[in-house]
């Protein structure tokens, strides 16, 4: 195993090994200043942080504007004041030694807003920014204005291209480095694009030197690449080391320091990624963002896969094949299906699925009068926590805050299950009920050696065990 040397990063010489941030409220302070204070880049979540109480407990995000757009407002406040308590927690874990960076999704909403009124809260505290999930163009303004580095995160060379012909060359010198998250191995949100197929995964090093590629195009020999998404040890990618063709390289780990003493899922969560197998992380698109996401395939994501196949298509008026009618909702409104869809509608019904909801796609999804109702009730609630939400239809843009079209009942609540699953305590059903985020390796927890007869590390075990590269 060749020797793991610091690199040049951000302005500083530190190890090579990144925490990845895990929103919501999943890599905070905490877990991230101890990763700093171990030689590494530690990572806190700025999406939708938890604030705490004078006894340090975490304060519950309660909503309390009747509209959608006053909603909206409380969640922005909520996420500022939670990414400034994260910031000076990871500071002070740290004993301010360590290199702190946060993590934001730019579909997330009010990002801008957001980011900013961090930076402006907790000045001095935070070294870099990281931010994928879109195309964040705005990201290098926003750190040329408080003078810190920033990391975009993307799963191609194309897609940097973009970002550096548009915005990114005029701040070129606060470039940190470049988060490369592989579409088919990371956890969380992907960047799959249309040309790509979700069950085709690419070997991620041919990728990376493209990237690489590129950024020596722009005279970015020196900024580091990050590669994150399936890495576990670093003896896998050896050949990734002291590599010419890739430059100089870092390694992020998202999924790993979830199990660890500093991790704050519960003990029921930390358990379920000991028990995972081959094939039990799911590359999904229920997303309400319209991204894919890798999740692992529990009661949550069936239950979504198993709606949306209780779905037909219908038309308002007879057409072609169309000529079965059918009333949909309590006034029987009239649509028309085709006769064999008609007769699986009677079998869902049969079966207690017997409410049928419209998508923008002009089909019908059915499901019980319980999780309908569940549905609409969490579409009426929407706090407006993404610039964009295909499952409410809400978007921050003036002045319908609307996407124009129809909710989505195939998607969901994001905000609702990720703040469930994460301080849902000790509750053994909120890994299966909830939406639970997994980078492809997470089965790899269960037969690791490192992880026998339970054991779960401190952050400082866990990093020192990584460097061994075994």
């Amino acid at each position: 195993m060749r020797t793991i040397n610091a690199i040049r990063m951000g302005g500083v010489d530190v190890l090579p090994l990144v925490e990845g941030g895990k929103g919501v409220a999943i890599s905070n302070g905490q877990s991230a200043g101890q990763w700093a204070a171990s030689g590494g880049v530690g990572t806190f979540s700025a999406v939708n942080a938890d604030t705490y109480d004078a006894d340090g407990r975490p304060i519950p995000q309660l909503y309390h504007g009747g509209t959608r757009r006053a909603r909206h407002e409380e969640l922005v406040t909520y996420a500022i004041d939670g990414g400034i308590a994260q910031a000076r927690r990871a500071y002070e874990e740290s004993n301010g030694q360590g290199r702190i960076h946060a993590n934001i999704l730019w579909e997330m909403g009010a990002a801008e807003r957001v980011v900013t009124g961090i930076l402006e809260g907790a000045k001095g505290l935070i070294n870099g920014i990281t931010c994928g999930a879109g195309m964040p163009y705005k990201l290098s303004e926003i750190a040329a204005k408080f003078n810190v580095h920033y990391y975009p995160i993307v799963s191609s060379a194309r897609a940097f291209n973009a970002l550096w012909r548009r915005a990114y060359h005029k701040a070129a010198d606060l470039m940190g480095g470049v988060v490369y998250e592989d579409p088919w191995l990371a956890g969380g949100h992907n960047g799959l694009s249309n040309s790509e197929d979700p069950t085709k995964p690419e070997n991620p090093l041919p990728r990376v030197i493209a990237l690489r590629r590129q950024m020596r195009e722009f005279g970015l020999d020196a900024t580091p690449i990050i590669m994150a998404g399936g890495v576990w040890w670093l003896e896998e990618w050896e050949d990734w080391l002291d590599n010419p063709d890739v430059g100089p390289i870092a390694f992020q780990f998202g999924t790993r320091p979830l199990l660890t003493q500093e991790s704050p899922i519960s003990n029921v969560w930390k358990q379920k990624l000991l028990t995972l197998k081959a094939g039990d992380i799911f590359l999904n698109r229920f997303s309400p963002t319209g991204f894919y996401s890798s999740a692992v395939n529990n009661d949550f994501i069936q239950s979504l896969r198993a709606r949306n196949e209780r779905q037909v298509a219908y038309t308002t008026e007879p057409v072609g094949a169309h000529t079965a009618q059918y009333g949909v909702g309590p006034r029987k409104r009239p649509v028309w299906l085709t006769v064999p869809d008609l007769r699986r509608v009677e079998g869902w019904e049969r079966e207690g699925y017997t409410e049928a909801l419209r998508t923008p796609d002009s089909t019908l999804v059915f499901e019980t009068p319980e999780a309908s109702e569940e549905i609409r009730r969490d579409q009426v609630n929407c706090m407006g926590c993404l610039s964009h939400c295909r499952f409410s239809n809400w978007a921050q843009e003036e002045p319908d805050f609307s996407t124009g079209k129809k909710a989505d009942p195939r998607s969901f609540c994001i905000q609702k299950t990720l703040q469930d699953i994460a301080h849902d305590g000790e509750n053994p059903e909120s890994v299966n009920r909830n939406l639970m985020f997994s980078g492809h390796n997470g089965y790899r927890f269960a037969t690791d050696p490192f992880y026998s007869n339970g054991f779960i590390p401190t952050v400082k075990q866990l990093f020192e065990r990584i460097m061994t590269g075994r």
